[in-house]
């Protein structure tokens, strides 16, 4: 398992142990992290599970693919650091991720 965190606006840790290889955004649902919505399920086909990755992770996380790109246009205050948590699919490189849930989704 990979540990994961998801951090919301108030300051609430969800400390997550995830299994590899499934998805931040299918963890988050697992475990009730308010404020990820996941409207379409993961197929990157809206901005709902939208996440800031913390600075330290960015290299590790990889960037956007192009669909993910466009995805994220309608994500609401999206930063360099904006990924879907569909996207990012968990690996024990990850152990120790920390996300950032926005204050609201799009």
């Amino acid at each position: 398992m990979t540990k994961i965190t998801f951090v919301t606006q108030d300051g609430t840790r969800y400390d997550i142990d995830a299994a590899d290889g499934t998805t931040a955004m299918e963890n988050a649902v697992r475990n009730d992290v308010p404020g990820i919505e996941a409207e379409c399920g993961g197929a990157c086909a809206c901005a709902t599970c939208h996440v800031y990755v913390d600075e330290a992770w960015r290299e590790k996380t990889g960037e956007p693919e192009p669909m993910e790109e466009d995805m994220l246009d309608f994500a609401y205050e999206m930063r360099p650091n904006s990924r879907l948590s569909c996207q990012i699919k968990i690996r024990p490189e990850l152990d120790g991720l920390v996300l950032t849930v926005p204050e609201r989704q799009a």
